[in-house]
């Protein structure tokens, strides 16, 4: 039987497929977390040689050692006593398990899956739900159905979804998924899949009618990738402002099943274990060029994406998590890229097809200390007045969430997770997706984590981790606070407490109350479907875009809303967290106002639309700004 790549799977793998030493040394350097210290411990006599390495197999040990205690917060005297989520999973229909197809081998994307998507793939004004599995390898039976499909069925109040995946055409899509982005690529107003994989990604056509889903892959778009990469997360934006959209993918590591059955990564206590990605050579990410009929052209190297290292001229990047936003509000969309135990990117848009890696620079790299570190997850939210911008990055185990403040002008950031109230309380979870959201309507971003480890036996060799973590929600308290963020206790959040193998995080306003409900995912095990129950009475607005031409749902536009005396931000974009995709709607809290003074939306473009006076009056609403051309 042959792996992806077409070897034999249990042949050992070339020499040149093996980490080098270079890498290595990168990822020692950052401490990763305790399982890096102890491939740190049982390789400190090694020395190093300038070239290629291959990997020892030796067993490591343990390493006696405990996490910084994470000191919660106390909230705020405004704070509320409650910001509750009730599980809606089972009652509402959502019979979903993922699948890692673990055999017992231990190999590393088993740990690592899989996204889901919140979209309204009916185009009927509510979000509907898609979960990617992974499921069994090649080797194993081969890749079994990836993808299922829930309509969002939710009526006065009840929470029902209808697995709707064999008729969508969707249940033959059969890939070892991971995760999953969404955009309209051939500008019909219907959004569009990109499921990416170990292996082949999949392009999936939406041509749904008339209230019947259906997708058709587009086998020919140029968008696959190799059958030997590992790609991780994607996002569609519109890379020159044409109006049509392009996709960026990430690829994570490279990655075989010889390659980390020869590494042979074991714990004391456990045996064969998860590696860490410090035994793998990194993989250049991927940009495609949208030629105006849904299909691509891969224009990665004249863009400038391809960073190498000057030493080696191996790929530095291991990318997890990518965000497609304005960064430095210069009217062209950038890219930030989250590397796990290498430096992040900034890939600053020079509007030529063509960007600058200015991460360093930017101070986006690395963390407080000058340490790249095993970064999951990203969003991006304007999270204090007026408009002030921050980029939350998920870190591994006894990392801190990074938390980076813009300093005025986009192109200079620093790392506040400290001030910010996040650094402490964060630091011991193993934080995989996270998004900013505002959960009490009261205007101001909240921030969510979801948190899990990748290896079941981790608190054998570190009795300050656990396998299941519970979810985090640090709540926005304004900046008048001593800490702009205060984590909510346990007892605080309901159901979004329980501890789970946390993975893919998306919000959406499942039911249609104003309040954004929450979807997790978790590894091996079912996701969480989660009903924001907060009774505050705090007002809302939510505003859908709408382009007669090119990109239907104005992903990329930015959208300006006064009320009250104060100016939220928020950016058209579906993708968030890590693996997975938000609705694409710019959602408002609004606190105890009644009214809006003012919306102004500037549309991917750079054209600017005010939103007339006679359209503001009403809250509680979704209202749909169409462009005016």
């Amino acid at each position: 039987m042959s792996a992806p790549d077409g070897r034999d799977p249990l042949a050992p793998p070339p020499d040149d497929e093996l980490a080098p030493t270079d890498d290595a040394v990168i990822g020692r350097a950052v401490r990763r977390s305790l399982l890096a210290l102890f491939l740190i411990a049982a390789g400190a006599a090694a020395v190093f040689l300038v070239g290629e390495c291959r990997p020892r197999k030796t067993a490591v040990r343990e390493v006696a050692a405990e996490a910084p205690r994470a000191t919660a917060a106390m909230p705020s005297a405004g704070a509320p006593q409650t910001l509750a989520f009730s599980d809606q999973t089972v009652g509402a229909g959502i019979d979903f398990v993922h699948s890692t197809g673990a055999t017992g081998e231990k190999l590393l994307p088993e740990s690592m899956g899989g996204g889901v998507a919140a979209f309204d793939a009916d185009g009927d004004g509510d979000s509907d739900l898609l979960f990617v599995d992974s499921g069994r390898w090649p080797w194993s039976g081969g890749p079994g159905a990836a993808l299922r499909l829930f309509r969002n069925d939710c009526r006065a109040g009840t929470w029902r979804f209808v697995d709707v995946t064999a008729g969508s055409g969707l249940g033959r899509v059969k890939l070892y998924g991971m995760g999953v982005a969404v955009g309209d690529v051939d500008g019909d107003a219907r959004p569009d899949l990109l499921v990416t994989a170990v292996g082949e990604n999949r392009l999936l056509r939406n041509i749904s009618e008339g209230g019947a889903l259906r997708f058709v892959e587009m086998p020919r778009s140029g968008v696959a990738g190799a059958s030997s990469d590992w790609h991780s997360c994607a996002t569609f934006f519109d890379l020159e402002r044409d109006g049509d959209l392009d996709l960026f993918v990430c690829r994570y590591v490279r990655w075989s099943r010889g390659i980390d059955l020869d590494v042979d990564f074991r714990l004391t206590g456990v045996g064969r274990a998860y590696g860490p990605p410090t035994s793998y050579e990194g993989a250049h990410s991927a940009l495609f060029e949208n030629d105006g009929t849904g299909h691509f052209i891969d224009i990665s190297g004249a863009a400038g994406l391809e960073v190498a290292n000057p030493a080696t001229g191996r790929p530095v990047g291991k990318a997890l998590g990518v965000l497609a936003q304005d960064v430095d509000g210069d009217g062209w969309i950038d890219l930030v890229v989250a590397n796990d135990t290498t430096a992040n990117f900034y890939f600053r848009n020079l509007g030529d097809r063509r960007f600058e890696e200015v991460g360093t620079a930017a101070g986006l790299a690395f963390d407080r200390m000058g340490a790249a570190t095993g970064a999951m997850g990203l969003d991006l939210g304007a999270f204090r007045d007026p408009g002030e911008l921050a980029i939350a990055i998920g870190n591994f185990a006894n990392e801190m969430t990074s938390f980076y403040v813009s300093q005025g002008d986009g192109l200079l950031w620093a790392d506040e997770a400290i001030a910010a109230g996040i650094g402490a309380a964060s630091r011991r979870a193993l934080t995989f997706g996270i998004l900013f959201s505002d959960l009490d309507l009261d205007g101001r971003l909240d921030l969510v984590a979801a948190n899990g480890h990748l290896e079941g036996a981790i608190a054998l060799v570190d009795p300050s981790q656990t396998y299941l973590q519970s979810a985090q929600l640090f709540w926005n308290a304004g900046p008048e606070a001593r800490q702009t963020f205060a984590l909510l206790p346990a007892t605080a959040i309901g159901e979004l407490a329980r501890p789970i193998a946390g993975r893919g995080i998306a919000t959406a306003d499942f039911d249609g109350d104003g309040d954004s409900d929450l979807v997790l995912t978790q590894v091996g095990g079912p996701p969480l479907l989660l009903r924001n129950d907060q009774t505050t009475g705090h007002h809302w607005l939510k505003v859908r875009l709408a382009d007669p031409h090119g990109n239907r749902l104005g992903i990329g536009a930015v959208v300006e809303l006064k009320a009250d005396g104060r100016t939220q931000r928020r950016t058209v974009t579906a993708t968030r967290g890590y693996l997975s995709q938000s609705e694409i709607v710019a959602s408002f809290g609004l606190g105890d106002a009644t009214g809006v003074e003012g919306i102004t939306v500037r549309w991917p473009d750079g054209a600017l639309q005010e939103v007339e006076a006679s359209r503001l009056s009403a809250v509680d609403t979704t209202i749909v700004v169409e462009r005016i051309r």
